[in-house]
């Protein structure tokens, strides 16, 4: 595949990624570091991902900027030294915070590549008025100054961190959106709702709980409800519960007794029902 048919996903700091094209044909890897096109100026980060150009890859923007060039040595010791600067901008612009009163926690600072354009990532609970701290961090930084606020899904996605499960954050590694989550998933999927056991760093839902949803409710379609009355192996009982990954159901017989019934038990019966009633049908009509 030549350089042209394909795009480039570049990752910054705090995890942000965009897509970037490659018209001067470089020969890059993944992993390698780049000087793309920015905004204003030029910008600095590294491969993270390498796609064949497809138009049905929705993700894909219209028009991406373009990757400059390779970096080299001397570009990587400016991204450091941006780096010392970004720790120094967050002390600063914390005290700054706390003399104008801002109601506001700061998370993160971003340095552009070129330094034309410092980025302050912040949280808060309400809009807040940060238009004397703007200015005091341009007269401080002699740059572009941008205040950001983000929520706490993306706080957590740019400082990273690991989960519960013990990998690294979904959304520091593949997940490019965030989608709404809610407990009603924890319930179909039998998840205890303790908040300690279902939420992630950001003290939000676990994304996870999406990714086997689909399979849950396409799983529970096929057996009887919680608590509805069937015939069992052993003659009528209840559902008590239903395994999902086992692909059985727990029931409970008037004796008190409980058994697994698979889901192809489960339709052995039903059959076996639906014949003795059609023969019954037939034995009457005569």
């Amino acid at each position: 595949m030549e350089p042209q048919d394909q795009i480039f996903e570049i990752e910054f700091k705090g995890h942000r990624r965009e897509f970037f094209d490659n018209p001067f044909n470089l020969h890059i890897r993944k992993g390698d570091w780049v000087i793309v096109e920015a905004e204003r100026g030029e910008d600095m980060g590294f491969v993270h991902l390498i796609l064949n150009k497809d138009r049905r890859l929705t993700i894909l923007p219209e028009n991406p900027r373009k990757i400059l060039r390779q970096a080299g040595y001397e570009d990587r010791d400016k991204l450091a030294n941006n780096r010392d600067v970004e720790i120094e901008a967050l002390s600063t612009c914390k005290e700054m915070i706390g003399k104008h009163k801002l109601e506001m926690k700061l998370v993160d600072v971003e340095y552009q590549y070129d330094g034309n354009k410092m980025t302050f990532y912040f949280t808060a609970d309400e809009r807040v008025d940060f238009r004397a701290l703007v200015k005091d961090l341009a007269s401080t930084y002699r740059t572009r100054i941008e205040l950001r606020q983000i929520g706490v899904r993306d706080e957590a996605k740019r400082i990273g961190g690991y989960g519960i499960c013990g990998l690294k954050q979904c959304c520091t590694t593949f997940l490019r959106d965030f989608e709404p989550i809610s407990t009603q998933l924890a319930r179909d999927q039998n998840l205890s709702l303790n908040p300690a056991k279902i939420s992630g760093n950001c003290g939000r839902l676990l994304c996870c709980l999406m990714y086997e949803q689909n399979h849950y409710l396409e799983t529970t379609r096929k057996f009887p409800e919680v608590g509805a009355e069937i015939e069992g192996k052993q003659g009528r009982c209840r559902v008590v519960s239903v395994n999902v990954f086992k692909q059985h159901m727990v029931v409970r017989y008037e004796d008190g007794l409980t058994d697994n019934l698979s889901w192809k038990e489960f339709n052995q019966i039903l059959k076996r029902r639906e014949f003795i009633q059609k023969q019954k049908a037939g034995n009457g009509s005569k």
